[in-house]
């Protein structure tokens, strides 16, 4: 019977599929993200992300963020956030192009959000970035919604 019941949980439980709704994204002082590619599962209601900066330099000086816009709207957004500064996470205020963000942490700190998957359109193309300036040229990827 023993043998029995460990097969038939091994088989049902080849067929059940966990939607992975939390992320770990680390950035450096080498201005990079250690992740290129995001997917998120549009199974979950909510996604947390934790931002991690696991440099030593502080945020004047190597600050990073995490932003998600669509595709389309990354360069104005980044360009926007120059004027902005520091103090409003080199974002434009209330920018309802800005999907989801962090704040802007130095060496050692770290940010939570969560972004509300229900937003967020299957296949939609959308990207990530870091807006401190200079940094979103480099520090940026791809956000897939499946």
């Amino acid at each position: 019977m023993t043998k029995y019941f460990i097969g038939l949980i091994l088989i049902m439980g080849s067929n059940i599929a966990f939607a992975k709704c939390s992320i770990n994204i680390e950035a450096s002082d080498a201005m990079q993200f250690n992740q290129s590619n995001i997917t998120i599962d549009s199974s979950c209601k909510k996604l947390t992300l934790t931002l991690k900066h696991t440099g030593k330099l502080p945020v004047n000086a190597m600050g990073h963020n995490w932003v998600m816009t669509k595709s389309s709207d990354m360069t104005d957004i980044a360009n926007a956030g120059l004027a902005a500064g520091l103090s409003n996470n080199y974002l434009p205020n209330n920018d309802q192009r800005v999907i989801a963000s962090t704040k802007i942490i130095g060496g050692g700190q770290s940010d939570i959000i969560e972004i509300d998957v229900s937003k967020l359109t299957k296949g939609g193309d959308y990207v990530f970035f870091c807006s401190f300036p200079g940094h979103w040229a480099i520090m940026k990827g791809k956000v897939s919604v499946i």
